[in-house]
């Protein structure tokens, strides 16, 4: 038996309450169980109690045992005074007060089914599973599912936007230079996805902004700020950046010591990162106010057209300097910007909403649900169990499932888990 599992029952009162006592036969009636208290001190405060017609106001405090309370020195503690109620499973001693008035005594194991306690064990149980309800997914209504992936979806999105507030600190509160740290990570995907955050991070957006109306320019800056004009290249193409980032270097006192090293390695070539960076070097290029934009369109279709950049002429016929590639435009892909969309745009624009102080919920659900789902070794085990990503939002709010609910066995916080429970 475990205390979460208590919680959880006293919590969502999952007992008989009709005709329950303490363990001195006194008859409890819950007016309320009281709010449930994550950080120190009693487990759950303001609950309101009638004990043997006696209306109480106080906390209430949960353990295994009853004897846990001295285990845990409650007894030495004063934010325990004003416990009104003592919630076990198995009550072994009387605990007291400081004035040594005893605090009533409530035995769960009495008034909880043998059907729920099943189901905690059969959902607990150690045997080797991906997760640990992955035998009772399937049984979940749609409807549950459904409405909970979009509560994790936002409560992903609430993440992502504490990490967007720590760059906006870091950028001065300049959205648009967080606008251009969060695309460079994401136009570096896994790989490169750092390292293209440090290069971001070494040039003050400043410098971007006075040189994105020359497009030379502003490759010339982001490759040599990566480190990748460093070779010995003859190509009249290399020797032009060189030059120009020579110059930039000089002027602005440019330094990219801490940028980390660039990866090629284990990438297909339309990824490589001489591909992403004159992609993003021409998006940059291409629109002056990048962020007002992303901010003023809601619909798929015209992200798409905003999105739709290829790389400078140099790289239709290149992967690499010094060696010639069969001519390809190397375009964004759709897919390429769902992803975008997915870690970057939709983030910072519920970000920018919150700190406007306005409410785009709706029009975030639909753009989210417009993209098709992603694919990758957790949707796929998922939808192996039941079918339930079909857009973005029912992706992102798997991945956030699983790594803050699954991973981390908290299946009572979890609608799927709380399902089961109730099971009959």
């Amino acid at each position: 038996m475990k205390e979460d599992f208590l919680h959880y029952i006293w919590k969502h009162k999952k007992l008989d309450l009709s005709d329950i006592k303490t363990t001195e036969n006194e008859i409890v009636n819950v007016h309320s169980v009281g709010q449930h208290n994550l950080n120190s001190g009693p487990d759950f405060f303001n609950a309101r109690l009638e004990i043997d017609t006696q209306l109480w106001a106080g906390n209430v405090e949960i353990h295994v045992k009853s004897s846990d309370w001295f285990l845990h020195n409650h007894e030495l503690d004063k934010a325990y005074d004003n416990v009104i109620l003592h919630v076990v499973w198995e009550h072994d001693t009387d605990v007291f007060r400081k004035d040594n008035s005893k605090i009533p005594t409530l035995e769960l194991k009495h008034y909880v089914s043998k059907m729920a306690l099943y189901n905690y064990d059969k959902l607990f149980s150690k045997s080797n599973k991906w997760i640990n309800c992955e035998h009772d997914f399937s049984s979940v209504s749609d409807f549950e599912i459904t409405n909970w992936l979009e509560r994790l979806y936002f409560e992903r999105l609430e993440r992502k936007t504490e990490d967007i507030n720590a760059l906006l600190m870091v950028s001065k509160n300049d959205w648009e230079a967080v606008l251009f740290k969060m695309l460079a990570k994401n136009f570096g995907l896994k790989v490169n996805g750092e390292a293209f955050l440090s290069l971001a991070n070494s040039i003050d957006f400043s410098i971007v902004r006075k040189t994105q109306t020359n497009k030379t320019n502003l490759e010339a800056l982001i490759f040599g700020q990566a480190g990748l004009l460093e070779e010995d290249v003859q190509e009249p193409y290399f020797l032009e950046l060189l030059r120009e980032y020579e110059f930039l270097q000089k002027k602005f006192t440019l330094s990219n010591t801490n940028v980390m090293p660039i990866q090629f390695f284990r990438l297909r070539p339309p990824n490589f990162p001489t591909i992403r960076l004159s992609q993003l070097a021409t998006l940059y290029y291409k629109n002056q106010n990048l962020f007002s934009k992303i901010i003023e369109i809601n619909t798929l279709d015209d992200f798409y057209d905003l999105f739709a950049v290829a790389t400078s002429t140099f790289w239709e016929t290149h992967y690499t300097f010094g060696k010639y590639s069969k001519m390809s435009k190397k375009t964004l892909t759709k897919s390429f910007i769902d992803l975008l969309l997915i870690n970057t745009i939709i983030p910072l624009k519920f970000s920018y909403a919150k700190f406007q102080g306005y409410n785009i919920d709706d029009s975030i659900i639909k753009l989210i649900e417009a993209i098709a789902s992603e694919k990758n070794s957790i949707i796929e085990k998922f939808n192996s169990l039941k079918l339930v990503s079909k857009s973005a939002l029912q992706s992102q709010g798997l991945i956030q499932l699983k790594n803050e609910y699954c991973n981390k066995n908290k299946c009572l916080q979890c609608v799927i888990g709380s399902s089961i429970l109730h099971t009959n």
